[in-house]
């Protein structure tokens, strides 16, 4: 194992510093949260956005040019080719229950 810096590996994290969430099973602390009303260690939002990125730099490199992203409407601005490109056709009866959430 190595690190840059290398004191990196035998450095401690002391209780007073930030600590990650540790989890070895997601499903079993999704499960566990519903039934506790607790927060999940992964919270859906942040999976989303964090995700997101990753989409948005897939699309651009497919397209091949620049996107600009409107965060808050969740589409690409004025780049109608890139937008349809944010999701895929989705099985009836799901795409009308999906346009009706979108146009409510």
């Amino acid at each position: 194992m190595s690190s840059d810096p290398a004191n990196l590996i035998n450095s401690e994290i002391s209780a007073s510093e930030l600590h990650l969430y540790h989890s070895d099973d997601h499903y079993r602390n999704f499960i566990d949260c519903i039934l506790s009303g607790e927060e999940t260690i992964a919270p859906a939002e942040v999976a989303h956005r964090s995700i997101t990125l990753a989409h948005l730099g897939n699309i651009a490199m497919q397209l091949e040019r620049d996107l600009v992203w409107d965060p808050t409407n969740e589409h690409i601005v004025n780049d109608e080719e890139a937008n349809k490109m944010l999701a895929r056709p989705m099985r009836e009866p799901w795409g009308k229950f999906y346009e009706q959430l979108v146009l409510d």
